[in-house]
């Protein structure tokens, strides 16, 4: 099974916190396919431990599928112009140079 077959869209980008959120939309199948997934591929210990909690939840009648869209926008996924997902990247704060100098080129001591 390919990423592009997973029930929800570019799982393989997901922070947790948004897996968590997103596989409560899925029944029972569509959790068995992203535990799969996880555990042929990435097996992170944290979301398989998640999905195999779900699962359980499912199984046992304490959860039901949210009956929301998997395939909601994910903020924290940005795609380029090609349409390939990248993680969301931060920018470093502004770099001001000291009042001295500038860093290639520090002040010199006196003498």
């Amino acid at each position: 099974m390919t990423h592009h077959e997973l029930p929800l869209p570019d799982y393989d980008n997901m922070p947790l916190g948004s897996i968590e959120s997103r596989v409560r939309t899925l029944g029972e199948g569509g959790v068995r396919q992203l535990l799969d997934h996880e555990r042929s591929h990435a097996n992170r210990v944290a979301v398989v431990r998640l999905l195999e909690q779900r699962l359980v939840a499912l199984n046992t009648g304490e959860a039901e599928p949210s009956g929301g869209s998997p395939a909601g926008e994910t903020p924290e996924v940005r795609t380029d112009a090609y349409g390939d997902s990248q993680p969301a990247k931060t920018e470093a704060p502004p770099n001001n140079p000291p009042s001295q100098g500038v860093p290639t080129n520090p002040a010199q001591p006196r003498r």
